[in-house]
């Protein structure tokens, strides 16, 4: 496979790959860090002549390790041995994704993975298995087990996820929006700091603010889109609305970071529709 074919592939999967990476994590934003870092570690391997039959598995079980570093990272939860074997039923695909991407976060890691495999992604016990790297019947009773306690969890709570953000933060964000919806970008430009960080995910980094200027030019130009302050899994956010559309949820979201009143990162997600699949989002103004 050459590097063009292989890179198309990467591509094609992703939003794949952020479906695991999202409900591993519990949050569809630090699953597109952990996507970013296993599509990179995928990268690598493949500069390194590293030869692969099953591409899905492969990339997958490179996801899974990505995951898990950052879940240790974080002091969560440890994987826990299953020995037991408890008969429980598949989950239909729409109750799973109903399901908010933290309640996953209340299952040990291994059953996590293997529920998200089996009743998300499709995969059987035997790719569990590989890509988890325990035996069958760990995967199959770690399967098992999580389907039963998904249910419990989904049932004991309505998970709520109610955005906690101080004044100040809130009137940040809903400024940035107010100048968004009223075309001040000159404003917004002289908000960034000299070496802001521009990511438009999935499609490109920029950084300092003499190379993110055309980003707000070409948000000024599109006319379809609506701006609204909200929240994304409780933190501030842009959310974007397309008014060619029912605009009953968003298109996608911005993300900002500060450094006293000054702008010093924007995260994008126009190029990652996929992340709106799991990420838990309010709107506020």
């Amino acid at each position: 496979m050459n590097t063009d074919e292989f890179e198309n592939r990467l591509k094609a999967f992703r939003p794949r790959l952020h479906r695991y990476c999202a409900r591993m994590t519990g949050s569809a934003v630090d699953g597109e860090d952990v996507l970013q870092d296993a599509l990179v570690k995928a990268l690598r391997a493949q500069a390194d002549g590293t030869k692969v039959d099953n591409f899905e598995g492969w990339l997958l079980r490179i996801a899974h390790h990505a995951s898990l570093d950052f879940l240790r990272g974080k002091s969560r939860n440890p994987i826990v041995p299953l020995t037991a074997d408890t008969e429980a039923a598949p989950i239909p695909e729409a109750d799973i994704v109903a399901v908010g991407v933290q309640t996953f976060l209340q299952l040990p890691e291994l059953q996590r993975c293997a529920v998200i495999l089996k009743d998300v992604l499709g995969h059987s016990v035997d790719e569990i298995a590989s890509i988890a790297e325990c035996t069958p019947a760990a995967a199959k009773s770690a399967l098992q087990r999580g389907r039963v306690a998904l249910r419990q969890l989904a049932q004991a709570s309505d998970d709520p996820r109610l955005p906690l953000m101080s004044d100040v933060a809130r009137k940040k964000i809903a400024d940035y929006v107010h100048l968004f919806q009223v075309g001040d970008f000159d404003a917004i430009r002289a908000m960034l700091a000299d070496d802001v960080k521009l990511d438009l995910v999935n499609r490109l980094q920029l950084e300092g603010r003499d190379k993110i200027g055309h980003y707000f030019t070409r948000y000024a130009e599109v006319k379809k889109w609506r701006f609204s302050f909200g929240a994304i899994e409780g933190k501030p956010a842009m959310l974007v609305f397309d008014s060619t559309g029912p605009m009953e949820r968003p298109a996608h979201f911005v993300l900002i970071d500060w450094r006293s009143d000054q702008i010093i990162a924007i995260r994008d997600f126009l190029f990652a529709p996929y992340a709106l699949e799991a990420v838990d989002w309010v709107r506020l103004g």
